[in-house]
């Protein structure tokens, strides 16, 4: 038997990816499933490329700012929503608070769970799930830094025994950039055709100009 979740306002789903290399959709048929099985109406996807480590994500504000009061912010899993830092992570939790907004995660299933009628249940239940939350926030932070770490020691040992080449440019997808910002393209117009985040762009604009001989030294790659 299914668990049913009767939602008090609207449903939101959000999927991210954190670099254009990466597939933002690839979980919207499990949100989709779930959201099936449960009886739920997604009134709304916010999909973006984005690092999780960043707490201003456009599409992530822009959800924020639609919310209304008791809405449910739909995501995969909490990592979706937050590698933050815990003053960032506190951050995001204050504005998701000031709207009573209900985080669901597909993989916890406490934050889904039927939690009874009464004020105790509720009230245990929303306990726990902060709780929950907070852990996973910080294992998802954790798990960011550990993988940071491990790959800035790769580049260093590639660097030492000379095979490092850096980081490789998507030059196909730089020229559709500078194509649709030469045609008066807003940085946002760009994200949204492209689905690709304003580090990339920046990254696109400033190889353009180093080829143009507008400006010089290395340009950083890193998406």
């Amino acid at each position: 038997m299914t668990t049913q979740i009767v939602p008090k306002g609207f449903v939101r789903a959000y999927l991210r990816a954190s670099t254009t290399e990466q597939d933002a959709t690839r979980a919207l048929d499990t949100i989709n499933t779930f959201a099936i099985e449960r009886g739920l109406n997604i009134c709304n996807y916010y999909i973006e490329n984005e690092s999780g480590s960043r707490l201003e994500r456009p599409e992530l504000f822009r959800l924020l700012k639609d919310c209304q009061q008791n809405d449910i912010l739909l995501i995969e899993d909490v990592d979706r929503l937050s590698r933050l830092a815990g003053e960032d992570w506190n951050s995001l939790k204050k504005m998701i608070r000031q709207k009573d907004i209900r985080v669901v995660a597909v993989n916890v299933p406490t934050t889904w769970l039927a939690s009874g009628h009464c004020d105790f249940d509720i009230r245990m239940f929303s306990a726990i799930n902060d709780m929950l939350l907070d852990m996973l926030a910080a294992v998802a932070r954790r798990d960011y830094e550990q993988r940071r770490e491990r790959q800035q020691q790769g580049i260093a040992r590639a660097k030492r025994e000379g095979k490092y080449k850096g980081r490789q440019v998507n030059q196909s997808r730089y020229d559709a950039i500078n194509r649709l910002i030469a045609s008066g393209s807003s940085w946002s117009q760009v994200q949204r055709v492209l689905g690709c985040s304003r580090a990339t762009i920046s990254n696109a604009v400033k190889l353009k100009q180093c080829g143009n001989g507008k400006t010089s030294g290395k340009v950083e790659t890193q998406e």
